[in-house]
């Protein structure tokens, strides 16, 4: 009598095949699609936008496009290499969007914070200040949860490796 679930056959633990499932889902292809095409039409949008200006933009306004366009490629980037896998990727995909969020973050808050304390009162920089506290910490936040299911599905990997031998 055959087995209807495939991974009983090849010795799959249910929890692995589950994850690995959701590693390589269409759900998750798509969903990389969308940030590589959000992050490279930003940067283009962007790009135009600063390539057609009539006259030269001023110091902070190009570098603030320039760390904008940086931000969009880099998340294009990212969902090239992520699509361009055809193999699971235990969970590296999300521990280096995590990264790049908390870089992004950090980044952004700096910036707007010392943009406001040029520009703005003392209650403008602190409140631009704890935006970009709390951005930092939910990106610092996702880094530490995707470090830690990349270590679970790395010790299930094991797991299933320690049980062929």
């Amino acid at each position: 009598m055959s087995e209807p679930n495939p991974a009983a056959r090849r010795g799959v633990p249910g929890e692995l095949e589950r994850a690995l499932a959701a590693e390589v889902s269409l759900g998750s292809r798509i969903r990389h699609l969308a940030v590589g095409l959000a992050g490279g039409c930003g940067a283009a949008l962007i790009a135009v936008l600063w390539a057609t200006e009539p006259h030269p933009l001023p110091p902070r306004t190009r570098a603030a496009f320039a760390g904008l366009i940086a931000i969009g490629l880099a998340w294009a980037v990212f969902a090239g290499w992520v699509l361009s896998r055809r193999r699971p990727l235990f969970a590296r995909d999300r521990v280096l969007a995590a990264r790049l969020a908390l870089v992004a973050a950090a980044v952004t808050g700096v910036a707007g914070t010392a943009l406001a304390a040029v520009r703005a009162t003392t209650a403008g920089v602190l409140v631009t200040a704890l935006a970009g506290v709390l951005l930092v910490a939910a990106a610092g936040l996702a880094l530490v949860r995707a470090r830690s299911r990349r270590r679970e599905l790395l010790g299930l990997r094991a797991a299933l490796q320690q049980d062929r031998s």
